[in-house]
């Protein structure tokens, strides 16, 4: 439900996991000479906050009031493929052309899915307790595999998701986002992030997966600090995977109709440590991703005079701000990573075997090969890379948007004369390299109770 569906934690203990195959590590390629220049004074990538590479911290430039002012001024002084920071002292390349970023999504052969290429973790640059593990350790799943492997492992990923009913999921996203919005109307005001947007997916996906709402909100709050990818990361990491594992093996002893079951019953997955990762990918790449792309959309639709006027009969209405929050704020800012198989070039830099490149989607969206003008996207315009492209393309983009145009769509009709209650420029961000979520979006509106709707259906 994002680019491609986010990399997978570490792994958790699973009762057949040792019958999954995993190879050693390659050693560590001999280094090779940096290419790219270093960047004169003026170049964000001074602006390292104490990173130890002198470049730019990725999270940084996701965090910045506008960071496509940030990719421009690094497209500026390195090109199309520039080096930056993942944390202190972890480089990285982040690519934001788009016909490079199509070009190491559709080249297996060159840029890999598989984590143990990554150079960086075999010379001792990347710790073992680093926070960016959790979402880029490799793992014996659809995120970590190319060609053959990565097929069989997608399979069950794209006939779960065949088999949803789409009418019925619309309709219980509905009763879920109504009876949110139930719980604060009578106040008048709200947080339409930590009240609702963040809400909206984890309930929505427990519910396909068979969890009940209490198991959906500890499995958000463990994703929270999955993808902060800091400190809490591991920890969360192995909360998340934990809630899941049991819920695998008690539906292997109860079957239900499920996702879950699905999964346990699907021929492509071998063992348990398999079923437990596809479900991983579903729900870590629906939450977070659904999440930013719910909360752009509510606040183009708050700030943004050509759609707020839509309440008003105006032209632009919420299928042109869900594209709209797809060009300017992919659900995945940067989507970690492919790890170079060869030395090769690519934006005219060298990247050396085993380097690390980050999919950089916001700064390929606005790529001026593709973006001839300042002006605002077209609409209906889905050009856009916000799903990734080739092999690892997003498998749930429809599900994804029924889910983020359900929650968008209740909310306006509940509350129509909502209002945002700080001015836009004051919206600040979490802590993330990789996506870019409001810390809050504080709403006001008239208060009005709002019926339950929970056991309707």
């Amino acid at each position: 439900m994002s680019s491609a569906p986010p990399p997978t934690p570490a792994p958790a203990p699973a009762s057949d996991a040792s019958s999954t195959t995993e190879s050693a590590p390659e050693s560590a390629p001999a280094p090779a000479p940096e290419s790219a220049p270093s960047p004169p004074p003026q170049c964000p990538a001074h602006q390292s906050h104490g990173g130890g590479t002198g470049l730019l911290p990725l999270s940084a430039a996701v965090g910045a009031p506008d960071p496509r002012a940030v990719y421009r001024k690094l497209r500026a002084e390195w090109g199309n493929v520039a080096k930056v920071e993942l944390e202190p002292g972890v480089p990285a390349w982040l690519v934001m052309g788009y016909r490079e970023l199509l070009t190491i999504t559709r080249q297996e052969q060159i840029y890999s899915r598989d984590g143990r290429k990554w150079r960086h973790m075999h010379d001792g640059v990347v710790a073992s307790d680093s926070g960016l593990l959790p979402m880029m350790g490799w793992r014996a799943s659809v995120i970590g595999s190319d060609g053959p492997e990565h097929r069989r492992l997608r399979k069950p990923l794209d006939d779960g998701i065949a088999k949803i009913d789409q009418r019925k999921v619309r309709r219980h996203v509905e009763q879920i986002c109504t009876d949110l919005i139930a719980e604060f109307s009578e106040r008048g005001s709200a947080d339409l992030v930590n009240e609702y947007a963040t809400i909206v997916p984890m309930l929505s996906l427990a519910s396909l997966f068979g969890l009940d709402a209490i198991e959906g909100r500890e499995l958000l709050d463990a994703l929270i600090a999955l993808f902060g990818s800091a400190d809490d990361s591991q920890a969360g990491n192995r909360h998340f995977e934990q809630i899941l594992l049991d819920t695998v093996r008690e539906r292997r002893r109860n079957p239900t109709d499920d996702m879950t079951t699905v999964f346990i019953n699907h021929p492509n997955l071998r063992n348990e440590a398999e079923r437990l990762q596809s479900i991983v990918v579903m729900i870590s790449a629906g939450n977070e991703t659904v999440t930013a792309w719910i909360s752009h959309t509510l606040r183009l639709m708050l700030t943004d005079p050509r759609f707020a006027a839509r309440l008003h009969g105006g032209r632009l209405g919420v299928d042109d701000a869900l594209d709209q929050a797809l060009w300017r704020d992919p659900p995945m800012n940067n989507m970690p990573a492919r790890y170079a198989l060869h030395d090769t070039e690519l934006g005219g830099r060298f990247i050396q075997r085993g380097d690390c490149l980050i999919l950089g989607h916001a700064a390929a969206n606005d790529d001026p090969a593709i973006r001839a003008d300042e002006g605002d996207e077209e609409p209906g315009n889905r050009a856009h890379l916000a799903f990734s492209a080739g092999p690892h393309v997003c498998p749930a983009q429809v599900p994804a948007r029924l889910i983020t145009r359900t929650a968008v769509n209740t909310a306006l009709n509940l509350l129509p004369d909502m209002k945002l209650a700080i001015p836009a420029e004051e919206v600040t961000w979490r802590p993330s390299p990789w996506t870019r979520i409001p810390v809050s979006l504080p709403a006001r509106f008239s208060a009005a109770r709002i019926p339950l709707r929970t056991g309707r259906g």
